[in-house]
Formats: C-alpha cells, structure tokens, sequence
C-alpha cells in the first residue's frame, strides 16, 4: 500500500548522543513528528534498535556468546518500544507495541494478522524483539516486517547524516552524496548502509528505502513528499 511504511529510528538516536540512555526531549520530538504522519493518512509501522542500551556485536567481541548477546540486544529494544510507546500515547497517538519475544505483560506478539488490522485503524504498531531469532541485524527484521504487512516504503532514520554517500561525510569534504541507488549499486561500491540480508529481501521485495537525517525538524514527512530530502535505494 502506498500509505502504508515502515520507519526504522536506531537505538541511538533515542539518545541523542548524550549521556542519557534515553533522551526524553528527542523522543517527544520524534513523536510529534509521527503524529504529523497520522494526520497526513498514512499508516505507519516502527521498528525500534536497541544499541542505546546494548550492542550484541561488541558483546560477543568481548568473547560473550553470540545467540545470547542478541537476545538482550532484542530486549533492549523492547524497552526502547515501551518509552516511545509513552511519549506517543501522550499525545494521543493510538499504539501498539508488538514483540517477537513473549512479554505478554507489557506487549502484544508479534500476529501479523492483528498488526495489519491495527495499521487499517491507524494505530501505530512499533515491531519490537527483532525476529525473535540471533543472528539477524535490525535491519533485516524492518525490511522483514515491512514486507509482511505489505509496506511500499522505509525510511532509514540517521542520526546527523542526511543521506548515502560515496564516503564519510563527516571526514571528507569532498564526499558526493546520492540522491537515488539501486540495491545493486549500493552492494558493489560497498557503501555500509544496510547488510546484505536487508538488501536483498528489500530487493527481492520491491521495497523503496528512504536514508534521512532525523536530526533536521519535520525531515520524516518531508522524506517521503520530496525526493530532495535524502537519499531513494530501489529495484
């Protein structure tokens, strides 16, 4: 459905890079600028990372077993899911939290069924927990979450960068930035901007990713009515 998208906000970005775990300023901000999604008809999926909290990938580079860093790694995010759920609800924004983990005290699981049908009402469903499994990148579990409930876009939400280049922008004064690239083209010149899993079921999937900053005022909205503001990956 062309309404209907996936926005991916990284762990990080909840915090802000302050010193807080969980920035409270960023995330009303955040959820003010969902809530602007709702007005404007869309449907609108979240999925939350948890790397405020816990990064699996350096705990098991510290020696600590892979399958369980990453399921604290899902939990994390699960807790992410809760405090965004309170900031939107706050506002009047209706949401849900759904989780592939069961955490039946706090959240519904994952049903897809029951998630499309919460999207039809325009609630907000944040997918929580990743895919339940190790192993697989929060990445992966949007593009997953987006094909499932039949999504035509994501928007990949960066924390200062404002979109894909040929190099870091942040080290480089001359980086070019793209306006549009295939998953293919993004592949071969090894830009890092989601793994090859994510890559290929958004591929495989017809989905069109939108790279953004967050970081710039009412830049959610704007991602996905001007196709200036970051940067378009598709088929």
């Amino acid at each position: 459905m062309d309404n209907r998208i996936i926005l991916k906000l990284s762990g990080e970005a909840l915090s802000a890079n302050s010193k807080k775990v969980i920035n409270q300023d960023v995330l009303k901000g955040i959820a003010l600028e969902i809530s602007e999604l709702i007005k404007e008809n869309y449907e609108v999926g979240i999925v939350v990372g948890g790397g405020n909290i816990w990064r699996g990938v350096e705990a098991e580079e510290l020696g600590m077993d892979r399958s369980q860093a990453d399921y604290m790694g899902m939990m994390a995010t699960i807790m992410n899911s809760l405090a965004l759920q309170d900031s939107l609800e706050k506002i009047g924004v209706d949401t849900r939290v759904q989780t592939a983990l069961r955490v039946d005290s706090v959240a519904e699981p994952y049903i897809r069924r029951k998630a499309i049908r919460h999207l039809e009402k325009k609630r907000v469903v944040i997918f929580a927990g990743g895919t339940g499994m190790p192993y697989f990148s929060t990445d992966t579990n949007t593009m997953l979450k987006a094909a499932e409930v039949g999504a035509s876009k994501v928007l990949m939400a960066k924390n200062g960068v404002d979109g894909v280049y040929d190099k870091d922008p942040n080290v480089h004064s001359d980086a070019i930035k793209f306006e549009t690239l295939t998953f293919r083209e993004m592949l071969t010149k090894k830009l890092k901007v989601i793994d090859l899993t994510a890559a290929s079921m958004a591929e495989e999937n017809n989905l069109e990713v939108i790279v953004f900053d967050m970081n710039q005022k009412n830049n959610i909205l704007k991602a996905l009515k001007d196709d200036k503001t970051g940067t378009i990956i598709k088929k």
